[in-house]
């Protein structure tokens, strides 16, 4: 999506709907500090990945990679997460598909348990910050 520049605070949306009807971005890169919102596996027919929490944790951390190479950062920026699960118990999948992508970065991280996400499929919802030493 195109990004926009609102001064200091550069916006990079996905294209969403929801980001106008909620009132957020994607990602927003302020210096050399890139936050990238909460992300789901949402798709056209549903989560992508199905119902398997490994499989959409996957998906989001594909997006989220995404996101920050839109805002000129990578996920070997990342210094944090903040992971959200409908169950605690789909840990294992959610870790190892996290661990896949930060395995040798290893970044602070919270795995929560969450009552529900925006739709009842979605199983795992995942933010991250990044930091870069890039001017872009």
């Amino acid at each position: 999506m195109t990004e926009q520049n609102t001064g200091t605070r550069r916006l990079f949306p996905s294209g969403s709907p929801f980001e106008a009807l909620v009132g957020f971005s994607r990602a927003v890169r302020v210096g050399d500090l890139v936050f990238v919102s909460g992300t789901t596996a949402s798709g056209p027919d549903g989560p992508i990945g199905g119902a398997d929490a490994g499989k959409q944790a996957a998906e989001v951390l594909d997006r989220i990679s995404s996101a920050l190479k839109d805002a000129g950062s990578d996920v070997a920026d990342v210094v944090r997460t903040r992971v959200y699960l409908t169950d605690i118990k789909q840990f294992d999948e959610v870790a190892k598909a996290h661990a896949d992508v930060f395995g040798d970065i290893r970044p602070a991280s919270a795995f929560v348990e969450v009552s529900a996400l925006a739709n009842p499929a979605l199983l795992v919802e995942i933010e991250a910050d990044a930091i870069t030493s890039t001017t872009n």
